[in-house]
């Protein structure tokens, strides 16, 4: 009996330390919609790079990345490892996880591709647009049991909400608002891609070489716009430790293409959903940090807008030492309980 009662105490530390479960086998895939039209009037044969788990008999989830981030991003340990494992919230033996790479990410058309600056200036319209066909005509999905995407990609969910609110059972968006994109979110984004712009090595968009703006601003905006206040302060308590985290970052790749990367940002700048919220037929779990520095909760936008929509509720994760700010909800701990449960009262 005693060493019951010792195996009994010590079992949730030996959960505690487990690993992220293991994954399915992900598959990678291309395709193309033909004669793609974006909002701008531009037409092009548009490649859409993906990421499939599991088998698409099951009931099939759609998974959206956030800005600049790719399909495969969303299979990390602390991501997909948290929910696409054998008996977790999102286990790929029950359900068809579909993870695209959004247009100018990845695998699919982006301005590097050899267009530069003449690729079209597509918006979240076209970028969800693009996904609906790759779900329906390159995958033969006609109904989806849930739409779930983190910062960009919760923004995108709320789009498939109400570009198609008949095909989906559920969403949850997550580090985002169905308001429209405003106030430091879009300033700090502004900032961002003008520091870009304006580098005289960046040409027009027609740079020999990559601007050495680029990696600058990508640090600037996202010190500036993700951490969470009460994390970094206890990773840099003092000066010295901040300018050692400014190092490393500064010391880091920079993104890949200056086009690639403003034309994705840019994306944003007409995104607003909630003129349009009473098209939503969707359950909805929204879940944002408390400390989200893009979405800041006291503003109560938010609120206001879920109390139009039945069915919709909101899951605030409180800040702390451990949470990221806006970063928070890319790393599933905190919610995936939640989304257990939500996704049991779905009819």
């Amino acid at each position: 009996m005693r060493l019951l009662r010792r195996a009994a105490m010590l079992l949730p530390l030996l959960i505690a330390a487990l690993p992220a479960a293991a994954q399915p086998t992900p598959r990678e895939g291309t395709w193309t919609a033909s004669g793609f039209r974006f909002h701008g009037g531009e037409v092009m044969d548009l490649r859409q790079g993906y990421i499939t788990l599991g088998e698409p008999t099951n009931p099939a989830v759609l998974i959206l990345h956030g800005t600049y981030g790719t399909a495969r991003g969303m299979l990390g340990a602390n991501f997909g490892g948290q929910l696409f494992g054998p008996g977790q919230p999102l286990d790929a033996t029950r359900f068809f996880i579909i993870i695209p790479d959004a247009i100018g990410t990845g695998n699919s058309s982006k301005p590097s591709d050899g267009m530069r600056a003449g690729f079209p200036r597509y918006t979240y319209t076209d970028m969800v647009a693009a996904q609906q066909r790759l779900v329906t005509e390159g995958l033969g999905i006609r109904r989806l049991r849930l739409v779930l995407g983190n910062s960009m990609g919760g923004m995108m969910a709320w789009s498939w909400a109400t570009d198609f609110p008949d095909m989906m059972d559920a969403i949850v968006p997550m580090a985002s608002q169905p308001t429209a994109m405003s106030a430091r979110n879009w300033m700090m984004r502004r900032l961002m891609i003008e520091s870009v712009r304006q580098d005289p090595a960046y040409l027009g968009g027609n740079y020999t070489t990559q601007p050495p703006a680029l990696r600058l601003a990508n640090v600037m905006y996202g010190t500036g716009t993700n951490g969470g206040t009460l994390n970094l302060q206890r990773a840099a308590p003092t000066r010295e430790a901040a300018d050692r985290l400014v190092d490393q970052r500064l010391a880091a790749p920079p993104p890949r293409d200056a086009n690639d990367f403003i034309w994705q940002w840019d994306a944003s700048r007409d995104y607003d959903p909630e003129p349009r919220l009473d098209r939503v037929r969707a359950r909805v779990l929204q879940i944002n940090s408390a400390d989200d520095e893009r979405n800041p909760p006291e503003t109560g936008l938010t609120e206001r807008a879920l109390a139009r929509i039945p069915n919709a509720r909101l899951l605030l994760i409180p800040a702390s030492a451990e949470t990221l700010g806006h970063g928070t909800t890319g790393n599933a701990r905190f919610w995936r309980e939640d989304l257990a449960r939500f996704l049991a009262t779905l009819p």
